[in-house]
């Protein structure tokens, strides 16, 4: 069977017309978002309206809670959906909702979105205090259970601190190195050899705001980032994670900066230019684009076996090492 495509991090206005998208683009896994600032009852309507998709569409997808969900998707010519928080208000402030969640099949957690949350610090804070007492024992409990730490809006400190903490590798699931592109978001070699190093992944973003030149980033570019960033870490520690956000309308940028916190909006990366989404570069709009990030990697002169790896092959082993209990 051949490798599978995954991507690692979408937040697309999902729909029947995506997941048709998804099956052209031959992606046999997608983790989704499923809460920003949702409160925990929230969440749930969020997995409610999954349900109905997986009722409505069975040919189409599938809950995913397994590596192997992942090869069932292969063999049945569907897509498994897994399920990630980009924030840990599902959990509010109750530790034992960690498991609870994992229960109703969530298989990654940020610790937190750009702000400070009562775990650890986001990137947007002026000062980053690292992982809370609370972020500790939650990291613990995540551990335990099979739910992933990730930390791709996370500070600095916080970062190294998640990973030195955690007893399982973790995940920056949608970001890119600061050394090709110097956005607040984007991960510092430090934080990226103290992952790869401890066996964690990084899935390369494609969303504009975290692209080298922007909506005019080259693929060329983006491959010959990634074919560096093989040769510093160790392309076995490399996937996708596009942060694909499709169909979404602008006002979503604003529920996923500002949430309920502020009165004003904080559209975040130093700039209120950046209101709404930007343009998707020419080469990735939608999930049938696979193909050409597959072909841009060959073009720069990554090997076969490499490519098949960062293009689903080490999210798939990652899943399997990760989604079960210690």
């Amino acid at each position: 069977m051949r490798t599978p495509v995954i991507d690692n991090l979408q937040y697309a206005r999902f729909s029947p017309r995506i997941f048709a998208q998804m099956r052209e683009g031959g992606v046999d896994a997608v983790h989704v978002t499923i809460a920003y600032h949702e409160s925990f009852r929230e969440m749930v309507l969020n997995l409610e309206q999954w349900n109905r998709w997986f009722e409505t569409h069975p040919d189409l997808i599938f809950r995913g809670t397994t590596a192997a969900d992942v090869v069932h998707a292969q063999e049945t010519n569907r897509t498994a959906i897994f399920f990630g928080f980009q924030n840990p208000s599902p959990i509010e402030d109750d530790i034992g909702l960690v498991e609870i969640c994992h229960q109703l099949g969530v298989r990654f957690m940020q610790l937190t979105y750009n702000n400070q949350s009562l775990l650890a610090t986001g990137c947007y804070e002026d000062d980053d205090t690292g992982l809370t007492r609370m972020g500790r024992q939650v990291v613990k409990e995540m551990n335990r259970v099979g739910m992933v730490v990730d930390m791709s809006h996370s500070a600095e400190r916080s970062t190294l601190e998640a990973i030195e903490h955690s007893t399982r590798p973790i995940a920056i699931t949608h970001a890119n190195p600061h050394w090709w592109h110097a956005a607040l978001r984007n991960k510092s070699d430090a934080v990226l050899r103290a992952l790869t190093g401890s066996g964690g992944m990084l899935g390369f973003s494609v969303y504009p705001h975290h692209l080298a030149g922007g909506t005019g980033c080259t693929l060329e570019s983006f491959c010959g980032m990634i074919a560096e960033a093989a040769e510093r870490y160790g392309a076995r520690h490399l996937g996708i994670g596009t942060d694909l956000c499709q169909d979404q309308p602008d006002s979503v940028v604003e529920w996923m900066r500002v949430g309920r916190w502020s009165k004003v909006i904080d559209y975040g990366e130093g700039s209120a230019t950046n209101a709404g989404f930007p343009p998707m570069p020419s080469w990735f709009a939608d999930n049938r684009d696979f193909g050409n990030i597959r072909n841009g990697l060959l073009a720069v002169g990554l090997s076969e076996d490499d490519v098949n790896g960062i293009m689903g092959g080490n999210w798939h082993r990652f899943y399997s090492e990760s989604f079960g209990p210690a």
